[in-house]
C-alpha cells in the first residue's frame, strides 16, 4: 500500500512550503486508487490524479468543496454528506454506512462514525490492502467505537488541529471541533497502534517551527512506543 500526502494543510488562512493545500490523501494499492477527501483549494486541480474513486469523510468545505464541479468518478460519502452538497453536480455516487464493508478495486474500505461535527457528522474509514490495514481520520475528537477502528491496524491517521490543547467547543451537551494529537497517540497506545502520522495541520504547526513540533510530537509518541510523525505536502510512505 503506497500512501501520498498530497494536500496538508487544515481550514486555516495560513500556509507554508510544506503545507499548502488543504487535506487529500492518495491510497494506491496494485491498480486501484483512491483520494480520502477534496478541499476547496483542490478545485480543478485534483484531477491530474486519476483517481479511480474519491472517500469523504465529511462534507465541510476543506474536505469537499474541490468537487463543486463534478467529478469524473464515483464519489463515496455518508447519506448526511451528500445532503450538504446536493447542489453539487455528482452523479456517480455511493452512499456508505458506517459499519459496512464495501470493496473499490483491490481495497476494502469500512465507514466508522467519529465525532466532530454537528452539521456534518464525519466518518473515519478502515482501509484495507491485503494484509495491511490503516485507519484514516482527517477530523476528530473522538472515537465511540475506538477498538474496532483501531483494532490491529498497521498506520493510524490522525488529525493534526493541535497539539496539546484541545479545539473542543459544546451546544447543547453535544461536541464539535478537534482532538489533539497527544489525546490520539494514547490512543494509538492503548489499542497497540505501532505508528501514527497526523495530516489536516492547524496553525500551530503550519506557521510554528517545525522542526521543534515534530520532534515534540515524535517525544509524545516515544513515551507511549507510538512511532508519530507530522505529514507535510508529498510526504510518501509504503506499507
Amino acid at each position: 500500500m503506497q500512501i501520498t500526502f498530497l494536500g496538508t494543510r487544515g481550514y486555516i488562512k495560513v500556509k507554508s512550503r510544506r503545507h499548502r493545500r488543504h487535506t487529500m490523501t492518495r491510497i494506491t494499492y496494485k491498480k486501484t486508487t483512491i483520494l480520502v477527501d477534496c478541499g476547496l483549494d483542490w478545485l480543478g486541480k485534483w484531477e491530474k490524479y486519476n483517481p479511480d474513486a474519491i472517500i469523504l469523510t465529511h462534507a465541510h468545505p476543506d474536505h469537499a468543496f474541490g468537487l463543486q464541479n463534478g467529478a469524473d468518478c464515483p464519489v463515496y460519502a455518508t447519506q448526511e454528506s451528500f445532503n450538504c452538497i446536493a447542489h453539487f453536480p455528482l452523479t456517480d455516487t455511493h452512499i456508505v454506512k458506517p459499519g459496512k464493508k464495501y470493496t473499490i478495486g483491490s481495497m476494502q474500505i469500512e465507514p466508522i462514525f467519529v465525532v466532530h461535527s454537528l452539521r456534518c457528522p464525519a466518518v473515519g474509514y478502515r482501509i484495507t490492502a491485503d494484509n495491511r490495514t490503516i485507519f484514516i481520520a482527517h477530523d476528530i475528537i473522538s472515537i465511540p467505537e475506538r477498538h474496532k477502528a483501531l483494532k490491529n491496524i498497521d498506520l493510524y491517521i490522525g488529525d493534526g488541529a493541535s497539539i496539546t490543547r484541545p479545539i473542543i467547543r459544546r451546544k447543547d451537551d453535544k461536541l464539535f471541533g478537534h482532538t489533539t494529537i497527544r489525546a490520539q497517540i494514547g490512543w494509538c497506545q492503548k489499542e497497540k497502534v505501532p505508528r501514527a502520522i497526523f495530516t489536516h495541520c492547524g496553525t500551530q504547526i503550519v506557521s510554528g517551527d517545525e522542526r521543534a513540533l515534530g520532534a515534540k510530537v515524535r517525544a509524545l509518541g516515544k513515551e507511549r512506543d507510538v512511532d508519530a510523525r507530522i505529514a507535510y505536502d508529498e510526504l510518501e510512505i509504503l506499507l
